[in-house]
C-alpha cells in the first residue's frame, strides 16, 4: 500500500497576521517544513504541498525538503481549492493508493498521528483522526477510489467535509497523541 501525504499550506493566514506556512515553531522551523516532515516521518511515500499566498516564499523555505509543490491559483476561495489542486496533482502524477491530507496549522500533530492513519490505509477507505470525546479532525485519509468524488465536492472552505459526511469514515483515536487543535492566531 503506497500512501502519499498532501499538505494544505496555501492560505493567507489573515487572523495569524501572515501565511501560516511561514510561521516558525519554537524550534525556529517554519510550519510548512515541519508539517511536511511529519507526513514523511509518519510513513508517507511522497509529499505534495499546495501553496498559494506567498507561494514563492513558501517554496523557498521548502527548497531543501523532498516535496513537490503545486500552486492553487484560486487559493483565496478556501480549503476546497487547495484540496482540489492537490488531489488532482496526485490523481495524475502519483501511483499512491491513498492520501493523508494534513493542514499546516496543526503544530501538535506529529508523525505518530500520521502513522496511525497510514497503517489503516486501503484503496477504497476513508478515515480521520479523532481527538477528545471523538471529535473528528485532521489528518484525513482518503483512499484513491474516493479522490474524484472528493475533488468534485471540495468547494469554499469546506474541503472534503461534505463528501465525508455521507460516507462511512473510520474514526482513528489519536487523543493520546495530540489535541488536533488548529492555531488561528498568535
Amino acid at each position: 500500500m503506497s500512501v502519499a501525504g498532501l499538505l494544505l499550506a496555501a492560505g493567507a493566514g489573515t487572523r495569524m497576521g501572515g501565511p501560516k506556512a511561514l510561521v516558525e515553531g519554537a524550534d525556529g522551523v517554519p510550519w510548512a517544513v515541519s508539517s511536511a516532515q511529519v507526513l514523511r516521518d509518519g510513513g508517507c511515500d511522497e509529499v505534495v504541498v499546495v501553496v498559494g499566498a506567498a507561494a514563492q516564499r513558501v517554496r523557498r523555505v521548502l527548497h531543501d525538503e523532498p516535496v513537490r509543490t503545486v500552486f492553487a491559483s484560486s487559493w483565496a476561495e478556501g480549503m476546497g481549492a487547495s484540496l482540489r489542486v492537490g488531489l488532482s496533482a496526485l490523481a495524475t502524477g502519483s501511483r499512491a493508493d491513498a492520501v493523508v491530507v494534513h493542514l499546516v496549522d496543526l503544530p501538535d500533530v506529529g508523525a505518530d498521528v500520521v502513522g496511525r492513519l497510514v497503517r489503516v490505509a486501503v484503496h477504497d477507505g476513508l478515515a480521520r483522526a479523532a481527538y477528545d470525546d471523538g471529535r473528528p479532525g485532521h489528518p484525513v485519509l482518503i483512499g484513491r477510489d474516493h479522490w474524484h468524488g472528493a475533488i468534485a465536492a471540495a468547494v469554499g472552505d469546506r474541503g472534503a467535509r461534505d463528501y465525508l459526511a455521507g460516507r462511512e469514515v473510520a474514526a482513528i483515536d489519536c487523543s493520546d497523541l495530540a489535541t488536533g487543535i488548529d492555531i488561528d492566531s498568535r
